[in-house]
């Protein structure tokens, strides 16, 4: 069962998402990779304002790719989060709520999650299609000249993700694991049993 969910998210409600949860999220979010990070970092650094309000809200780490006819966004996935880890941290400090990837956060990005009540969704890999259906709007909000790296304002309707770093730090990438350690080599042994 999916929680839905709406941006910009509050105190409240990330207290409630819980690792684990799986969601469906509309409203706004930003798309933005390692360059426009780097940017809005620099930004910050020499005491310039971002070029959007980052209080409560979510960054998805995706580039879009060119859009078929008719469609608002070509396929959309998510681009390894660890990439952003060293700026996510002073985005936190500004009021960052969410964020979304794949893949681990190291443990800088956690202890801020903690801090300062904050939430990451892992996207699903190799489901870009899909997510590009959930867009119903995309603008060009800053650093146009990067392209498809460019900080983008999306609308989205039932994008899915699943709560992979909770607010209290509880980790999927740590708890789950464990669990299907040997699994596969079981489901090896099974079928050759079988066969």
């Amino acid at each position: 069962m999916f929680k839905k969910i709406t941006t910009p998210l509050d105190e409240q409600l990330i207290q409630e998402l819980k690792a684990g949860d799986r969601v469906l999220i509309s409203g706004i979010i930003y798309a933005a990779r390692d360059a426009a990070h780097k940017k809005m970092t620099d930004a910050l650094a020499a005491g310039e304002d971002l070029p959007f309000d980052i209080n409560g809200q979510v960054i998805y780490y995706a580039g879009p790719c060119p859009p078929k006819p008719g469609m608002v966004a070509g396929p959309f996935g998510p681009t390894t989060s660890g990439r952003m880890d060293r700026y996510t941290p002073a985005l936190l400090d500004q009021g960052l709520k969410g964020m979304i990837g794949k893949g681990l956060r190291d443990a800088a990005v956690i202890d801020g999650m903690r801090k300062h009540k904050a939430v990451y969704f892992a996207a699903i890999g190799g489901i870009g299609a899909l997510i590009a259906s959930t867009i119903k709007s995309l603008r060009t909000v800053a650093y146009e000249e990067l392209g498809a790296e460019a900080l983008v304002e999306l609308q989205v309707e039932d994008f899915p993700a699943i709560v992979a770093i909770d607010c209290t730090g509880r980790d999927l990438y740590d708890s789950e694991p464990p669990k299907y350690i040997g699994k596969f080599e079981e489901c090896i042994n099974e079928e050759k049993v079988l066969l």
